[in-house]
């Protein structure tokens, strides 16, 4: 494990000049909040290391020298998005594993499955819900960790050569840059939107503005405990205690049996904040708005569909990865406004 500031500095002569760079990354979502981006694995052609982000020492240095290689990745979409959260990291190229599966027409694209259905390896499972914050790492995990690098460049050596032989390697290239782009792109939050969990939709205003106050009270209470918002209490609970305040019927019929005295005591002052607010500041239901198509725009999208589907039947592929349902729907009601949002590979294959 690479836990030093002497040690990564070591481990930056490999990486700047290594031929080729896999990575992954693992994460404490199940058990902190908010998380924490809690290892960073790196295989190379000299071996498979394990930086540790928690120990204190500057990754920064080891991931610009990551920038300057395509690296190998498998289901990058969350790691991309973790590097770029917590260490402002956006690599140059990636070349992703379970994408390129799922282009050459894999119906099972998991990370353990293809490295056996290709390399002839059967990897260990089970650690996925693991604590990866605690320290030292047991050896077990340490082991799970590193075979999820270990196998990744020929693993995309053979998938190279097969995307290679179908014609469609620059499309997984596209496909890889575009997930960049949406990975990394600065996601804006609505405050008004964050704490209208499940079950939100069927409460009245008083009832929201409730529900809105316990929302609050359960990320204070969430960050201070640092663990996930549903270890403090589900959202099906939240809603019932807010439905019933509402309703002005006894809480205690919908409050967990077990619940200490401080947390009934700010539960109790959530529900009285909401319930004491004026009607203009309830928050508004907000009614679903149904966007129905003409009579055209419905013959346009099950044309579109057509197309999309015999393509794909010709692939052997997934239809969703030329065109989602969303997409056909945006392309039949305006062709030159969205044909430019597909890839250059599906346009093509979308164009009549």
């Amino acid at each position: 494990m690479i836990d030093t500031d002497q040690q990564l500095a070591a481990f930056l002569r490999t990486l700047r000049t290594a031929a080729w760079v896999a990575v992954d990354t693992e994460a404490d979502s199940l058990h902190a909040y908010p998380e924490k981006l809690c290892l960073i694995q790196i295989s190379t052609a000299a071996g498979d290391e394990l930086v540790d982000p928690l120990a204190g020492i500057n990754i920064d240095p080891a991931l610009e020298a990551l920038a300057d290689h395509e690296v190998v990745m498998h289901a990058a979409d969350y790691d991309l998005r973790m590097l770029k959260r917590h260490h402002a990291f956006t690599p140059r190229a990636i070349f992703d594993t379970m994408l390129a599966s799922r282009l050459l027409g894999g119906r099972q694209f998991g990370y353990s499955h293809l490295v056996e259905h290709y390399l002839g390896v059967t990897l260990e499972k089970g650690a996925q819900k693991a604590n990866w914050a605690l320290r030292p790492l047991a050896p077990r995990l340490e082991a799970y960790a590193r075979n999820d690098t270990r196998y990744l460049k020929p693993l995309a050596d053979r998938l190279t050569a097969d995307l290679q032989a179908a014609g469609r390697l620059a499309w997984h290239q596209e496909a890889c840059a575009r997930l960049i782009l949406d990975s990394t792109r600065p996601s804006s939050v609505d405050p008004d939107a964050v704490w209208r969990i499940k079950g939100s939709q069927v409460l009245n205003r008083r009832a929201l503005a409730v529900l809105r106050e316990l929302w609050r009270w359960r990320e204070r209470e969430a960050i201070a405990a640092d663990r996930p918002p549903f270890f403090i209490l589900s959202h099906e609970v939240l809603v019932a205690i807010a439905a019933a305040a509402a309703g002005h019927n006894p809480l205690e019929t919908v409050l967990p049996k077990h619940i200490s005295d401080r947390w009934r005591a700010g539960l109790t002052k959530a529900v009285a904040e909401g319930l004491a607010l004026h009607e203009e500041q309830l928050p508004n239901v907000v009614k679903r708005v149904i966007d129905r198509l003409s009579d055209a725009e419905q013959k346009g999208v099950l044309d579109l569909q057509k197309l999309r589907d015999a393509r794909a039947a010709e692939l052997g592929i997934d239809p969703t990865l030329i065109a989602s349902r969303a997409t056909l729907t945006d392309l039949a009601r305006d062709w030159d406004e969205h044909a430019g949002e597909l890839m250059a590979w599906q346009r093509e294959l979308m164009t009549p």
